[in-house]
């Protein structure tokens, strides 16, 4: 069926649509052009015109036509640059290497920022690999990455780890904790966890970028803390108080396993009823229970002396984060609670402490600088939702681009054909 269009709507710069065909059996659209010869071919790489040495046709999807898949067949020319030199034509509307619209490549990046590329691949009808590799391309182009050497006004940085896939290689997250409007976003990624790979992303700081940097929240792990007072010796460290509730919590969680086996081994049915399932109530906060949970709560508690004595400490020690004191006062009050904590002589808390002891400055430094990783966890999640979404990832490349673009909102512009495409600086910056 022919058909007269405009080539202006459908977009196919330097083509003269012939005809639109659609096939009976699939719906399938196919809109059937010819090179206008009135463009000149342009060398792809140089830029630069040249005769054409002969003329191809290649067939690439677009996005659907009235609802229906939809496909292009183009002419383009092998442009003659000289007797050993001959180079196809860049098309304006076609996504640079692949076989497909450059409208066609956002919106297969859209659909796979929510949506796992094997469930894209069959919406989409095209393979995993091609999927993933429109997304890829399509991410390098409109992803925007801080440049270390250009960042400036950040007063607090958070840096944690995250895998590429469960128990596989990891990667280091820089974020910008500074407050404001641009807090929680992620700064750098990088393969790697040590402390090697955090001072490359320091060391590329500028020095008056370096120098305002007041204190950067981490976890306990020595490498990081080695990079950052190499890097930064003028911060401060500040251990969140996340990861040091997280600590006692697996204090909790060992001594109520012990008490539950201790209450198994005497026959103790309504001990082993009390704790059984109770952990949950344990380390919740206790103005969040509903008043059946506190009465289970509450029972718990005065009938298990050692669980009753964790569960105190813990309120205790997490009161500390709560309470407008200076650094100084804070490590006092940490003191006081070191020693009631050994005074208590349960299992595990000896180690505890020690541990605490050990990183007492850092912990109380909150108190002058009171930033916490919790912006951190929250985009942990988000990374954690992209790698189940994706089953993991094989390529950490992907994985750093699909990281990087949860700085960038989602926005629906993917879908029409009028959206300019970034320019040079929106490219991937890496290190």
């Amino acid at each position: 069926m022919g058909a007269v269009i405009p080539t202006g709507i459908l977009g196919y710069e330097g083509q003269v649509i012939k005809a639109v065909r659609q096939d009976e059996a699939t719906g399938k659209v196919t809109v059937i052009c010819r090179r206008d010869r009135r463009h000149r071919p342009v060398d792809s790489k140089r830029g630069r015109a040249g005769p054409v040495n002969r003329w191809l046709r290649r067939v690439v999807r677009d996005v659907p036509l009235g609802g229906r898949p939809c496909e292009v067949e183009i002419e383009y020319a092998q442009v003659f640059l000289s007797p050993s030199c001959v180079r196809v034509e860049a098309l304006p509307f076609v996504a640079p290497g692949t076989r497909a619209t450059r409208r066609f490549a956002r919106l297969v990046s859209g659909l796979c920022r929510h949506m796992p590329i094997d469930a894209v691949a069959r919406h989409t009808g095209l393979s995993w690999h091609s999927v993933k590799a429109l997304d890829a391309a399509s991410l390098a182009k409109t992803v925007m990455p801080p440049r270390p050497a250009l960042l400036s006004g950040i007063r607090y940085l958070g840096v944690d780890e995250v895998a590429r896939a469960k128990g596989h290689d990891y990667v280091t997250l820089v974020y910008d904790l500074t407050p404001g409007e641009n807090c929680g976003r992620i700064l750098w990624v990088k393969e790697g966890r040590d402390a090697a790979t955090l001072l490359t992303f320091l060391d590329a700081l500028s020095p008056e970028c370096a120098d305002g940097i007041e204190a950067v929240a981490i976890d306990m792990g020595l490498a990081y803390i080695a990079a950052v007072q190499k890097g930064l010796p003028s911060a401060a460290i500040v251990f969140d108080r996340f990861h040091v509730m997280q600590m006692f919590s697996k204090v909790i969680r060992d001594c109520r396993r012990a008490q539950f086996k201790e209450a198994k081994k005497l026959d103790d049915l309504t001990g082993q009823q009390t704790i059984k399932g109770s952990l949950w109530l344990l380390l919740s906060n206790r103005r969040t229970l509903k008043d059946a949970d506190q009465t289970r709560l509450n029972q718990l508690l005065a009938q298990n002396q050692p669980l009753a004595t964790l569960y105190t400490l813990k309120e205790q020690l997490q009161h500390l984060w709560h309470q407008p004191i200076s650094s100084a006062d804070m490590a006092a009050r940490l003191d006081d609670w070191c020693g009631l904590a050994t005074a208590a002589k349960i299992t595990g808390l000896a180690k505890f402490v020690k541990t605490v002891q050990s990183h007492r400055s850092g912990i109380c430094a909150y108190a002058d600088h009171p930033i916490t990783t919790a912006r951190l966890e929250a985009g942990n999640v988000s990374i954690g939702l992209l790698r189940r979404r994706a089953r993991g990832f094989r390529d950490t490349e992907y994985l750093k681009l699909k990281i990087y673009q949860l700085n960038t909102p989602d926005k629906p512009s993917f879908l029409y054909a009028n959206v300019p495409e970034p320019g040079p600086e929106a490219r991937i910056f890496t290190v």
